[in-house]
């Protein structure tokens, strides 16, 4: 009695809007750019700075002597260098202890800083380093 048009209409009416929403949704995602960044671009550490920071880390620490580590009678591996990474901080401390009787902390910090980035430059300056599995 009359059951048979009215909810057909119905089920169309809501079929065909759940369509145009889907459509729209679907359109409306197709047209954003897929490869444009949404934020700025995560910075990376290059190997000559991640090598400085490493040397600089441990040099701090062996001249502050505050904690009673001394750097030179860790194990390099212990503290995360290479063999390369370990005779640079070796050299930078030789360099930086004798400043530091002379001229104090402050200036043997600023040379460990100025060494470091020196010498993990040089030490980079072709690419990544290949001397050996613990080079």
């Amino acid at each position: 009695m009359g059951s048979g048009p009215a909810p057909l209409r119905a089920t169309t009416a809501r079929t065909l809007t759940l369509t145009a929403l889907l459509a729209v949704t679907l359109l409306g995602c197709a047209d954003a750019p897929r490869d444009t960044p949404r934020g700025p671009a995560p910075r990376t550490t290059t190997p000559q700075e991640l090598c400085a920071s490493l040397i600089v880390h441990w040099a701090d620490i062996t001249l502050d002597g505050a904690d009673g580590r001394d750097a030179v009678h860790l194990d390099y591996q212990s503290m995360g260098l290479s063999g390369d990474q370990y005779e640079i901080l070796r050299a930078v401390l030789d360099e930086a202890r004798a400043v530091q009787l002379t001229d104090g902390p402050e200036a043997a910090r600023a040379l460990t800083a100025r060494e470091a980035g020196r010498r993990c430059a040089e030490r980079h300056r072709q690419g990544t380093p290949t001397g050996g599995p613990w080079r």
